[in-house]
């Protein structure tokens, strides 16, 4: 059996010391798929694939129990440069593009992995963002919400990654931006081989796209699967899709324990 491109085994994050952030996680990225990550607003979403890409640092947090490993090496806690060199590339939920600059030296300004050609990683971002080819030398701070998002995943691009970690795509954007947004990324995926790692609130856009799905909260995987298998969850219909037995009156899954859900799942 293949080993997957990414495994995450049992991952604790901590932040300043005491704050536990994720508790236990464990997940796997097959090589050329695009797996998503869902959950609401203070998952840990966010933090999981800021301990994957490196960027931990940052908000003072660290890696203090289990493995991240991509194609068979342990990466936790090494530094972004490093894991950025090895193929991994995150497109940020937020500070994605740098306002002063040009929609061209935005892309400019990144440092490929060695051995990749800079020139051809600029024009595969043109040719996938067409619209950013026509705004080049606009500066990033007078983009849309759309054209930024796309400027920021054109900047991964442009690092040459072999895994794409996606934060948030959709937020604060129209859903036809969001649907075109993921029409690029299924194509990027065919045409490169790329893999992709999603981490969404709106589960409905996720699952459109995915092999594969994680659902977290509060720091833990509690349900995963087949985009399939989660749709037919009477509590991903009801929490996250809010088309299950009384969604009418959809409520957040903060007012059903945990342990009912979770107990259905596995039991």
């Amino acid at each position: 059996m293949t080993p997957p491109l990414l495994r995450v085994e049992k991952l604790e994050v901590v932040y300043h010391h005491v704050i536990t952030a994720v508790q236990g996680i464990s997940l796997e990225v097959p090589e050329g798929s695009i797996v998503a990550l869902l959950g609401t607003n203070g998952a840990g979403k966010t933090t999981t694939l800021r301990a994957i890409s490196g960027f931990l640092g940052v908000d003072d947090a660290r890696v203090t129990e289990g493995s991240i490993e991509y194609r068979g090496h342990r990466i936790e806690n090494l530094p972004p440069h490093r894991i950025t060199s090895r193929g991994i590339t995150l497109v940020p939920e937020r500070s994605k593009v740098f306002e002063n600059l040009t929609v061209v030296e935005n892309i400019e300004a990144v440092v490929p992995r060695p051995g990749a050609d800079a020139r051809k990683l600029a024009e595969a971002v043109w040719e996938y963002f067409p619209v950013l080819a026509r705004l080049r030398d606009r500066e990033a701070g007078y983009l849309s919400g759309g054209e930024r998002q796309m400027l920021a995943i054109g900047s991964a691009l442009a690092c040459a990654p072999e895994l794409l970690l996606v934060d948030e795509l959709s937020q604060g954007l129209a859903p036809l931006i969001v649907e075109e947004l993921l029409h690029r990324l299924q194509a990027i995926r065919k045409d490169l081989g790329m893999t992709l790692l999603l981490v969404e609130q709106n589960a409905a856009v996720a699952l459109d796209v995915a092999d594969y799905a994680y659902v977290m909260e509060n720091g833990r995987i509690v349900l995963d699967g087949t985009p399939e298998k989660l749709r037919s969850h009477q509590d991903i219909r009801e929490f996250y899709l809010g088309t299950g037995a009384g969604s009418g009156a959809r409520r957040s899954y903060r007012d059903v324990k945990q342990y009912r859900r979770s107990r259905r799942w596995y039991g």
